[in-house]
């Protein structure tokens, strides 16, 4: 699908008070951004930020930054976070960013999670290396993440999760933790499982929802 150019999404995000526009100057200093020292975890690729501001609402404890590449999709997830429902969240910030920055933006054992949702599949086999499950990304979330840090990774293709599956365990410095090929009907892997806009959609269609944990030794 196409991607809608905005035209004034660019000024927008550039000039919003919780898209922090010199990331790659707050390398090892998030704390300080957040004026905290809670818990740190990034989603990839959030979308319009369904998942991010409600998961970020119902954990004031632990702080979130949400990654978009494209700035007419961020400007859509920042409109969700200007209404009354979410603007008064102090624990969420924005980045305009690529993932394959990740450790530009962020040092050593900063964050303790990482969330990847519906990620694109990139189905040729010749752009496998741009999948965010693919090892050279997994290497990049091991080196950004704790000691005992999470990635989870949500998707509805059958196939980018068979291969992610396979990248997770060939890589060193992963131990696969859970997964499921039907989340919706996994009691433990679903409990308290926040939905996308793709999720919603996708499972009311009747697909199957996958998920994978996996942690970094």
């Amino acid at each position: 699908m196409r991607l809608r150019n905005i035209p004034h999404a660019d000024s927008v995000v550039q000039s919003h008070d919780a898209v922090v526009m010199d990331a790659k100057g707050r390398r090892g200093c998030w704390k300080q951004v957040f004026g905290n020292d809670r818990p740190l975890r990034i989603e990839i690729g959030m979308g319009k930020g369904r998942f991010l501001l409600q998961t970020a609402a119902e954990h004031p404890e632990i702080n979130y930054i949400g990654m978009e590449r494209y700035s007419s999709v961020l400007l859509r997830a920042l409109e969700r976070y200007d209404t009354e429902e979410f603007r008064d969240l102090e624990n969420v910030r924005f980045l305009c960013m690529d993932a394959s920055e990740l450790e530009e933006v962020f040092a050593p054992g900063e964050t303790e999670r990482i969330y990847l949702n519906f990620s694109d599949p990139w189905p040729k086999a010749r752009h496998a290396r741009r999948r965010l499950t693919s090892s050279g990304f997994l290497e990049k979330y091991a080196r950004v993440l704790a000691p005992g840090g999470e990635l989870e990774f949500k998707t509805d293709n059958r196939e980018l999760f068979d291969f992610s599956l396979g990248q997770v365990e060939g890589a060193d410095g992963w131990t696969m933790k859970a997964y499921t090929r039907d989340l919706h009907h996994d009691e433990a892997m679903n409990a308290g499982n926040v939905m996308t806009e793709y999720e919603e959609k996708f499972s009311a269609k009747g697909n199957p929802i996958y998920k994978m944990t996996a942690v970094r030794n």
